[in-house]
């Protein structure tokens, strides 16, 4: 699961994002709410957590401007506000949930999982591009209707791919986005599992292209004359 933090307290931001992602969840953190907009269109969040007492604009443009371009994030908003008319006004705006500060971490981690899980059974759990499939709930993949075997790094690297399929994809991304490779991935060991996955994707009718100095580029492969 991977998710977007934005809170502008340094500590609270750094405790929560340590209890998140101690359930092997990827947390990128903001301390600001104007590159929020831009950041869900270019990544794919499964939530985002949203404190309304921002510096610069608060959480309500911010959310006002996420539900502005079409975004369907799950959002839980964090506040110290508690008056009834904040909570009505967050909902209103398009939150999915609201938790007023103090909170319990677990809390927090309980209502971030069962966001998740509405907003998947709601959407599908389902990946796919030309012959290749990624059921994400039972965690199988397929080419046509046979199974495709991925080891737990393959898998974790190709759904991430296939979810930004026709987008360069840089390395620290899938370092970032990968549980337990945040500290110290070396690129030898994203390049091994990219040129792993090309062999296996390659029946599907899909190509995994090098793009120099960039990154990696997953689309359909051309069709062959």
């Amino acid at each position: 699961m991977r998710i977007l933090l934005v809170e502008d307290d340094e500590f609270l931001a750094e405790s929560t994002a340590r209890a998140l992602r101690s359930q092997s969840w990827v947390v990128d953190v903001s301390a600001r709410g104007e590159p929020v907009p831009l950041s869900l269109r270019e990544d794919r969040y499964d939530l985002l957590i949203l404190d309304i007492g921002l510096t610069g604009i608060d959480g309500f443009e911010t959310l006002r401007r996420v539900r502005g371009q079409g975004s369907p994030v799950p959002v839980l908003l964090l506040t110290a506000r508690d008056a009834v008319e904040d909570r009505v006004r967050g909902l209103e705006g398009g939150a999915d949930d609201y938790l007023v500060k103090p909170f319990a971490l677990s809390e927090l981690i309980a209502r971030a999982r069962a966001l998740v899980r509405r907003s998947q059974a709601r959407s599908g759990n389902e990946l796919a591009l030309a012959a290749l499939r990624m059921d994400l709930e039972a965690r199988r993949a397929y080419v046509g209707e046979e199974p495709l075997a991925l080891s737990a790094r393959e898998w974790e690297v190709l759904g991430f791919l296939l979810a930004r399929a026709g987008k360069v994809v840089a390395k620290e991304q899938i370092a970032s986005a990968s549980n337990g490779w945040e500290q110290g991935v070396s690129d030898n060991a994203i390049e091994v599992c990219v040129s792993r996955l090309r062999a296996k994707i390659e029946p599907a009718g899909l190509q995994l292209r090098t793009v120099r100095g960039l990154g990696y580029l997953l689309e359909e492969a051309p069709a062959k004359r």
